[in-house]
């Protein structure tokens, strides 16, 4: 599993531990907003379920659906990998290019970054117009968020680039090289908040 993989530098044996599971409701991935709408209630149902056994969650969708409904079913931290990729970008670099993977993606992220209140930090979203399954392909989503990320670089003035999906993880190293400057897995941003909160025992207010 590609998110297992990536956020396996985060593990440590003094804790906490990491599970990475698959919602069994649901699409098999998040391109659409209908898709979006559909895993909101299954995924505050498993929240719900987990609060008991677990310190936090991470919402590994960078559409981060139901984010702020999850966040209201239970008393745990919450983390989206899309805020929070977003808000470690902003220690990286001034302006911010997200690299999506379909041209819908790119008007719900608008919609959200503006609820963020940081349109003006983020240089550009360009898509590299490829689905869910044809992520599988590892040749062929490189060569396209190369140059893509590229394009960002030149024409946008971007400094720092987001990974925008969750099924991306394994190019981040490879396309910091390629393309000279920080890229952020979304993934490994999120969970490296929620391990911050646990080690440091931060609560939510009741």
């Amino acid at each position: 599993m590609g998110i297992d993989a990536a956020i396996t530098p985060l593990r440590s044996q003094d804790g906490p531990k990491i599970k990475c599971l698959t919602l069994a409701e649901g699409p098999s991935g998040i391109e659409s907003d209908a898709d979006v709408r559909s895993v909101i209630a299954p995924l505050c149902k498993l929240a719900r379920s987990l609060e008991e056994k677990v310190a936090a969650f991470v919402n590994a969708c960078f559409s981060d659906p139901g984010l702020t409904e999850m966040r209201a079913a239970t008393r745990r931290p919450v983390f989206g990998i899309a805020e929070s990729a977003l808000l470690t970008a902003l220690a990286y670099g001034q302006k911010v290019g997200i690299l999506s993977i379909l041209d819908e993606s790119i008007e719900r992220h608008a919609r959200y970054i503006d609820n963020l209140g940081i349109k003006t930090r983020i240089a550009g979203d360009y898509s590299i117009n490829l689905g869910i399954r044809e992520l599988s392909n590892p040749c062929r989503t490189f060569a396209r968020l190369t140059e893509t990320g590229r394009r960002l670089r030149s024409e946008r003035g971007a400094d720092v680039l987001i990974l925008g999906c969750a099924g991306m993880s394994m190019h981040r190293t490879p396309l910091e090289r390629e393309v000279g400057c920080p890229v952020i897995d979304p993934c490994q941003a999120a969970v490296g908040m929620a391990i911050n909160a646990v080690r440091l025992g931060l609560q939510l207010n009741d």
